[in-house]
């Protein structure tokens, strides 16, 4: 039973809504942007049965004031007031019959001006329901006109530096304002202004400054306008004029006597182009054999020492004169001598024959050096400790030529006398002048000072612990009979002599 009452209830509800169900559709916001077209719809949805649609009207309303737009009446017919006359019109051309069709009362706005953004009331009287409304918010957008420049056509860049503003972007009479940033590889910074102007809009600049110099020539500037969600770029090319920039080139640093084909170049960077070339030398002038052609100095013939100095060249421009300087020295030889590499290609064997010349060379040391080792080592065996050969009776000298000298017979006894203990003397106890050192044991280390030289026999130890000593005396010692005589008055023995 208390669901059939409900039902009932709702039912009944929805029948007096029916009833009553008079209502005006339309969008809550529009938007367009100046100069475009926009429709702001408006539609009566009537009831059933349906109410008799007197009047619609559209009214502008602002600043707490209507202001009549369009008014479409069933007997009188459409009517659009000023200032909307030429701008506004209904959407359907059945409005404009003599039987009117009134439930669809869409406007047309064109060339969308800034002055239409406000809201608007489309409204409906019936009868005998009354008057039906409703509201749109129409708003209007202004895009912005954007321009980039150059502050001059020409930047001058000249001392003392300072900086300056270069560029500047323009984002104007924008609704809403826009956001401008630069995108660029040159260092600078960035102003930025804006100006909101009476009908609403904002003019948005943006200055760039930089320091100008030969640098930022040629360097590209981008200004990237943000609108709403679009993206405006301009970009210009900065024209910075200079003084030049100077350097000589040709001086390797490697000009020798005689060398041939040498030449300075005056290389000048500037903006405008460098009109005028003047060459110098300091503490001096222009050797005689030099050629002057504008930037260029060609030096005609050899590399003497003459053309020695500091060259000097002046290069002038509209913006102002810069110098380069380079010192000239002239070596003897060449710092770096290289062989051409067309004499390298066309005589490949002179690599070969200096490396075969480097290892004969090699070669021939090493076999010396063993001649030399085995001649020492035999010399060694040969040399017993003495620094001759032989003993000597007259004068000193090798010799193993043969033939003995005349000379008288050496008596062969020989004894020494008791009146000396550090040294025995021999006696004379046979003919004249006939004498014979005798041996005997001595302090090798004490007498080794005391002695002009000695022999050591060819039997005795290589320790050296015993040594003959051999005194000369004026008068000749007797030959022994392993002895054999020289030509220069020395006498070896005869082992010696074969060996």
């Amino acid at each position: 039973m208390a669901m059939r009452a409900g039902m009932w209830i709702l039912l009944t509800a929805l029948h007096i809504h029916a009833a009553d169900g008079q209502m005006v559709q339309m969008d809550s916001s529009m938007s367009g942007s100046v100069g475009t077209q926009v429709e702001l719809s408006c539609i009566f949805v009537n009831s059933n049965p349906p109410v008799k649609i007197s009047q619609v009207t559209w009214q502008k309303f602002i600043n707490g004031t209507k202001q009549n737009v369009a008014i479409a009446n069933p007997a009188l017919g459409v009517s659009v007031l000023p200032p909307f006359k030429e701008r506004v019109s209904f959407k359907q051309q059945a409005v404009h019959h003599r039987t009117p069709s009134l439930e669809d009362t869409t406007i047309v706005f064109t060339n969308l001006r800034l002055s239409d953004e406000a809201a608007y009331i489309c409204e409906y009287t019936t009868f005998p329901a009354g008057n039906r409304e409703n509201t749109v918010n129409l708003t209007v957008f202004a895009r912005p006109v954007t321009r980039m420049t150059l502050t001059t056509p020409t930047i001058v860049a000249k001392a003392p530096k300072r900086k300056m503003t270069v560029a500047t972007c323009v984002s104007a009479n924008g609704k809403p304002s826009s956001v401008i940033r630069w995108d660029t590889r040159l260092k600078g910074e960035a102003t930025s202004q804006e100006t909101r102007n009476q009908n609403g809009t904002v003019t948005v600049r943006s200055n760039y400054i930089v320091t100008p110099s030969r640098e930022t020539h040629r360097a590209k500037l981008t200004c990237i306008v943000t609108y709403r969600n679009e993206r405006i770029t301009d970009s210009v090319v900065l024209n910075v004029q200079y003084e030049p920039v100077v350097t000589i080139e040709g001086f390797d640093g490697n000009w020798y006597l005689n060398r041939p084909n040498v030449q300075l170049n005056c290389s000048a960077d500037a903006n405008p182009p460098v009109t005028t070339y003047q060459w110098k030398l300091l503490n001096g002038s222009i050797p005689n054999n030099v050629e002057i052609k504008n930037e260029t100095l060609i030096f005609k013939g050899p590399v003497t020492y003459d053309i020695a100095g500091t060259y000097v060249c002046d290069a002038t421009n509209g913006i102002g004169t810069r110098t380069g300087i380079v010192d000239v020295n002239i070596t003897e030889f060449p710092n770096n001598p290289r062989q051409d590499r067309d004499e390298i290609s066309s005589e490949p064997h002179n690599a070969g024959a200096a490396i075969g010349g480097a290892v004969g060379g090699v070669v021939l040391l090493g076999v010396a050096a063993i001649l030399l080792f085995v001649f020492l080592r035999r010399r060694q065996r040969t040399f017993k400790g003495d620094y001759s050969t032989k003993k000597h009776v007259f004068g000193n000298g090798y010799s193993k030529a043969g033939g003995l000298p005349a000379h008288p017979p050496i008596p062969k006894n020989l004894q020494y006398p008791d009146d000396s203990d550090d040294e025995k003397k021999p006696a004379q106890i046979g003919g004249s002048g006939g004498f014979e050192a005798s041996e005997r044991d001595f302090d090798a280390e004490a007498e080794d000072l005391k002695r002009p030289y000695f022999t050591v026999d060819e039997g005795e130890s290589r320790d050296y612990d015993e040594r003959t000593l051999a005194f000369q005396y004026d008068p000749e010692p007797e030959i022994a009979d392993d002895m054999i005589s020289q030509t220069d008055g020395s006498v070896i023995s005869k082992k010696e002599w074969y060996v």
